[in-house]
């Protein structure tokens, strides 16, 4: 089964990265490269990105004739996805066990963060009855 885990940020509670101490960014960088080897070694690793931060995002909708009307830049966004990790396993209880671990990545400091990450089943495709 597949998932996405979504890690959150929030603006009050996540300095951007860029303003943490070069050797804290460092040992971050470190265990989020660790912990996608090790997904890929056990092929539970689909896909994983970082995202930009909230400043940088724009919010699309079409007009009336299609085009693209972009709303943003939302600096006062109180939550935000940091990044997402695809992951195809066993079980939601594997999903889990991934979701936990990258919710410990050291922030400042190095304390753990213990992010919020959002666990959610990527479907398959619509219902048969509907195709």
């Amino acid at each position: 089964m597949k998932y996405i885990l979504m890690m959150s940020g929030t603006g009050a509670g996540c300095e951007p990265i860029h303003t943490w101490p070069q050797k804290d960014i460092k040992e971050h960088i470190g265990f989020m490269i660790t912990l996608c080897k090790d997904l890929g070694a056990s092929g539970e690793l689909v896909s994983a990105e970082g995202l930009a931060g909230p400043e940088q995002a724009k919010l699309v909708r079409a007009g009336k004739d299609g085009t693209p009307i972009t709303d943003g830049v939302f600096p006062e966004t109180k939550e935000f996805l940091a990044g997402y990790w695809i992951v195809d396993v066993e079980n939601p209880e594997r999903a889990y066990a991934i979701a936990a671990r990258a919710s410990a990545a050291p922030g400042p400091g190095g304390a753990p963060m213990n992010m919020p990450i959002e666990v959610r089943q990527v479907m398959s495709g619509p219902p048969p009855e509907f195709m």
